[in-house]
């Protein structure tokens, strides 16, 4: 097929495909048959030329004006132009958020400095509360008994404060505080006085005033009110008892004070050790911030100061003693840690409470000396007796 066949350019005065000629339309000659488009002639269903399609620029060109519209419209012409000469991709429209991307970081640029770990806490408001705690402490228990007793019946009803508290705000759980104040103050004395017997009894009257209580208010809920209100009692109060019962054998400051000190070791311990070695963690689920190499670290602490306290501190105490007695420290003190971070877990908070800058809430610091209370108590009268 010849090039004419896709269509010639028009001659002067003759119709082409880009319209009538300058000048206006061309007048045929006498008796001619007047001229029209090559697809109009009569044998156009036979040979049906078509025309040249030129070689569009680039986008943009002075030629991109109204024959360019005309040239891409049609669509036999605009399925011809799609197959034989595609869109060039220089050509294409970007979207608005390609247009102007954003430069690519340097490959090379060097890697950010690695952040120094954190405590997640005010360090020297920790620092100087505990250190303003245990002169409290140690104060009043070198003083008077009867005082430290009393030191232990407020820290108690403070944490049955807390506790109850954020039982009623998260959970809507109102295990009746009244009760469980004086009940659990009366339960602190009643160890100290009566011992064991008298901390049982003052438990259980306790239980039977807290389901009094609520008895007072709606049905609605008394189960779960009660319930939480006897855990409370035996969770904060009852453990509690067994530190002041330590106080009333001969050596009762210095067995307290070696209950404390291997607690507050066995927590130091665990955090040096974790904080700079740990990797592997404990409890992920219950407390992420907990590791294996944290719990080495307060096993080693607690053994090595149990040792000396039960050498240098106990009467009739020996080494030996102080390490198993260390070793059972770092176990109670870890799971009682844990068993309070599963309630804060539980009710979608961090601490218990504000009252103690740096360190949160009472409870939080009575999370590790509660359950610890009751196994130092029962190891130390098993291996020195309770005299």
């Amino acid at each position: 097929m010849s090039d004419s066949s896709w269509g010639a350019p028009p001659s002067v005065g003759q119709a082409g495909y880009w319209g009538p000629a300058e000048g206006g339309p061309a007048q045929p000659a006498p008796g001619a048959v007047p001229a029209g488009p090559a697809y109009d002639a009569p044998e156009a269903h036979q040979t049906r030329p078509m025309p040249i399609v030129p070689d569009e620029p680039a986008y943009g060109s002075a030629q991109d004006g109204d024959r360019g519209t005309a040239r891409r419209s049609g669509s036999l012409f605009q399925e011809f132009q799609d197959e034989f000469h595609p869109e060039p991709p220089q050509a294409r429209t970007l979207p608005a958020e390609n247009q102007n991307p954003e430069p690519m970081p340097d490959a090379h640029q060097p890697a950010p400095a690695p952040q120094k770990k954190s405590a997640g806490r005010d360090l020297s408001a920790a620092i100087g509360v505990g250190v303003g705690l245990g002169v409290v402490i140690v104060a009043s228990l070198f003083v008077k008994k009867a005082l430290f007793v009393g030191v232990i019946a407020v820290a108690v009803v403070v944490g049955l404060w807390e506790l109850t508290s954020r039982l009623r705000e998260r959970k809507e759980i109102n295990a009746p505080l009244v009760p469980l104040a004086v009940g659990g103050a009366a339960m602190v004395v009643a160890g100290y006085v009566r011992g064991a017997e008298g901390a049982w009894v003052a438990m259980a009257l306790t239980a039977l005033a807290v389901l009094v209580w609520r008895m007072t208010e709606s049905p609605e809920g008394y189960l779960k009110d009660v319930t939480a209100g006897v855990f409370a009692a035996f969770y904060v109060p009852f453990l509690a008892t067994f530190v002041a019962m330590m106080l009333t054998a001969s050596d009762g400051p210095w067995r307290v004070l070696t209950f404390l000190l291997l607690t507050v070791v066995s927590d130091t311990g665990a955090y040096a050790v974790g904080w700079r070695f740990g990797r592997h963690k404990l409890a992920p689920r219950i407390s992420p911030g907990k590791t294996r190499e944290g719990l080495a670290g307060a096993v080693l602490f607690a053994m090595v100061a149990g040792a000396l306290c039960m050498e240098f501190l106990i009467d009739d105490g020996t080494w030996w003693q102080g390490l198993l007695l260390g070793l059972a420290v770092a176990a109670s003190a870890t799971l009682g840690d844990l068993g309070e971070s599963m309630i804060k877990r539980d009710l979608g908070i961090k601490d218990m409470g504000t009252l103690l800058p740096g360190h949160g809430g009472i409870m939080d610091r009575l999370d590790s000396l509660l359950p610890t209370a009751p196994v130092v108590w029962l190891l130390l009268v098993v291996f020195v007796g309770s005299a």
